[in-house]
Order: C-alpha cells, then structure tokens, then sequence
C-alpha cells in the first residue's frame, strides 16, 4: 500500500469515527403536551421530559401552530414569578430535564388557532452537541386541558414577563 493510499484510508477512518460519535447521540422526549388554549388566547405552554445519551443544548423549537417557539423558565424575583426567555437548556449526559409548569417550559407564540384537549400538534426540537452540530426531533405532543395546570395555577396569575 503507497503512502497516499494510507493518508487517504486514515482520513476515511477518521470521518467515518467523527460521524459515528455523532450518530450515536439517542435523545429521547417522554409525555410531550401542550396546554389547550380558547378562542383569543395566542400564548400557550409545551411541557415535556427530555434525556440523552449526550450532552446537549435545547436551542431551538417549532411548531405549524405558532408563529413563533421560545425556551422559558419561571423563577421568583422579589417575591414574584417570572417568566423569562433563555437562549438554550443544557440537557446533561445520560440525564434528563423535565419541562413542566412553574418551571423550564417551551413557550408557543402567535398560537394561530384555539388548541382542544385530545388534538396532537407536531413539536420540533432542535439541539446542539459540543462539537456545534445540530440535532432535531419532532414529537406529537397532545394537547390538554386548559385547565391542568398541575398546581401552578397561583403562579400563574401572580407572572408577570
């Protein structure tokens, strides 16, 4: 084997390594819902739990329903809740990051038409490795009552953003 052969075999391998270290990243998204929403309301939650064999970013989401997806999270300022926008959520290696009311959630703006419970709304979820590469999924998230707020229905009305 000449010496330009082996440059190239190497350099095959090392893509081929590259690519499968990628490839190997399992995100998996558990009981994906939206809360529904009425006639006027353009604002709505999507909750979820998410994990991966990989750390990664939640950079990013979208949906045909809105017209806009964001990444949030709720905290306490001076005695109030909050909602404020993130640029992303780490989701740690071999763990998982649970969106639920009250805390980190994906916000869906512009919602483009009352939401009922039962329906299903396509969910893409876009992730970033390490190495910058991105990663996206789609899930169908059900859609639930307007009224399962799971206990944070005081928060909620005490929110300001």
């Amino acid at each position: 084997m000449t010496k330009v052969h082996r440059m190239v075999q190497l350099a095959l391998c090392s893509v081929l390594a590259a690519s499968a270290a990628v490839a190997m990243a399992e995100v998996t998204v558990t009981d994906p819902w939206i809360r529904g929403t009425v006639t006027g309301q353009s604002e709505t939650g999507a909750f979820m739990t998410i994990k991966s064999t990989e750390a990664l970013k939640l950079v990013g989401a979208s949906t045909p329903v809105a017209q806009k997806v964001e990444i949030h999270k709720m905290e306490m300022d001076q005695g109030v809740m909050r909602m404020r926008p993130m640029n992303g959520l780490e989701i740690p290696a071999n763990g998982a990051v649970e969106l639920k009311p009250g805390s980190f959630h994906v916000m869906l703006l512009g919602v483009s038409k009352p939401l009922a419970a039962g329906e299903k709304v396509p969910l893409t979820l876009q992730f970033q490795n390490k190495e910058g590469k991105t990663i996206s999924t789609t899930v169908q998230a059900a859609v639930r009552p307007l009224n399962e707020a799971h206990g944070d229905a005081k928060m909620h009305g005490d929110m300001k953003h």
